[in-house]
């Protein structure tokens, strides 16, 4: 038993300021968890958030690929999943478009989780990574 997920939605910002805001730490702990993200392939990061049944509280990462403006993918590790998060950002004419595949669950316990993060993702899509965006102001995020 396998799954994936995919969100997509297109944002009113150019794509350099919706890279930012998948790649900025500040920005990333806005709309996900705190982490220690940077932007370059191989850097090994973690997100972390309060512990839930079955979930230490930690998501180990490690950056594959790294391509500003258009591509990023990480592995994502923790609790019962190990996956891959890929982030693809396409130019369009209102803006940009996010693609985010999170791709790997396979296994009961893992389908579950899977099912959970599904409902996760789609909320960060569709409002949180978009209330960043409209708060970002220069090269940081404001608060």
């Amino acid at each position: 038993m396998k799954r994936d997920l995919k969100f997509e939605a297109v944002y009113k910002h150019p794509i350099e300021k919706v890279w930012r805001a998948i790649t900025d730490p500040k920005a990333i702990e806005q709309w996900l968890m705190p982490n220690n993200f940077e932007p370059r392939v191989g850097h090994k990061f973690e997100f972390t958030s309060k512990p839930q049944p079955g979930w230490d509280g930690h998501t180990y990462c490690e950056v594959l690929e790294c391509e500003p403006p258009r591509r990023l993918v990480y592995t994502w590790k923790g609790g019962p999943i190990d996956t891959l998060l890929t982030i693809e950002l396409t130019p369009v004419p209102e803006g940009t478009r996010l693609t985010l595949l999170h791709t790997g669950f396979k296994g009961v316990k893992a389908l579950m989780v899977a099912m959970v993060m599904g409902s996760g993702w789609k909320g960060i899509v569709a409002k949180q990574i978009p209330a960043v965006l409209d708060r970002m102001d220069g090269p940081g995020v404001t608060q």
